[in-house]
C-alpha cells in the first residue's frame, strides 16, 4: 500500500501523464526519451497493438538509464494482460473502464491500478473496490463541468482525465480547477506529425513547456 500511495503522489505531483503507443520499437524508444528529457518522469504507454508486450519490455529495460522514471501500462482490459504486464515489470496499470477481475490481479500482486468511469456508479463502484485515483474518460465528452458537480460526491477518490485534453492554458486550467489532480495526454502531445517527421526535438520542447504550464495551473 505504501509503494501505491507514493506512485500516487508522484503522478499527482506531476500533474500530467502522457500516454502512447507505436508499433516501432525505435519510435517507442526515441519518444520516451523526448518526454523524459522534457521533465516528464510518468509515462503510459498503451496496450493498443500486437507489439504492445515486447516493445514495453524494451522501454522497461531503458528504466536504468532514466533515473526516476515511472512507467505503466494503459488500455488493460483483461487479468491475463494485466498479468503479463506486471511481470513485464508496469509500474501501474490503466483501464478505460472498470473490470473487477483486473482489479483482482493489481491487488494480488499490490500494483497501482487505475480504472477508467463515466458515471458515477462507476465511480462508485470503483471506490468500493479500493481504487483511490480514478481516470475519467472520455474527457471531451463528460466536460470539467462534469467533475465540479460529482466531486464532493467521493470525498477519498483524486481524478485524472484523459481523452481530448487540449494543451492549452485555457482548457488544462479549466480542469484543475474543476479539481483534477492530473491530465493525460496523447496523440495531442505526441501528434502524428511528430511522429510522421521523427520530430522528437519538438516533442522535447513541447514537453517541457506543458510542464511549466502545468505547474503554473496546479
Amino acid at each position: 500500500m505504501e509503494r501505491e500511495a507514493a506512485l500516487i503522489n508522484q503522478i499527482k505531483n506531476e500533474g500530467m501523464l502522457p500516454l502512447f503507443y507505436h508499433d516501432d520499437v525505435t519510435v517507442c524508444e526515441n519518444v520516451l526519451q523526448a518526454l523524459y528529457n522534457g521533465g516528464v518522469r510518468c509515462v503510459e504507454f498503451t496496450n493498443r497493438g500486437v507489439h504492445a508486450l515486447p516493445n514495453f519490455k524494451h522501454l522497461v529495460s531503458l528504466k536504468t538509464t532514466m533515473p526516476g522514471l515511472i512507467l505503466g501500462i494503459g488500455t488493460i482490459k483483461t487479468p491475463q494482460d494485466a498479468t503479463s504486464f506486471i511481470e513485464a515489470g508496469a509500474d501501474f496499470l490503466v483501464s478505460p473502464c472498470f473490470d473487477a477481475s483486473v482489479a483482482d490481479v493489481a491487488y494480488m500482486h499490490k500494483v497501482l491500478w487505475i480504472p477508467g468511469c463515466m458515471t458515477p456508479t462507476e465511480i462508485h463502484v470503483a471506490q468500493k473496490s479500493g481504487a483511490t485515483l480514478i481516470k475519467l474518460f472520455p474527457g471531451n465528452v463528460l466536460g470539467p463541468g462534469f467533475v465540479e458537480a460529482i466531486k464532493s460526491l467521493f470525498t477519498g477518490v483524486d481524478f485524472l482525465v484523459t481523452g481530448g485534453v487540449e494543451p492549452t492554458e485555457q482548457n488544462i486550467g479549466a480542469w484543475f480547477k474543476a479539481g483534477v489532480v492530473g491530465v493525460g495526454l496523447g496523440s495531442k502531445l505526441i501528434t502524428k506529425d511528430v511522429l510522421a517527421n521523427k520530430n522528437y526535438k519538438q516533442l522535447e520542447i513541447q514537453t517541457k513547456e506543458l510542464v511549466q504550464l502545468i505547474k503554473k495551473v496546479q
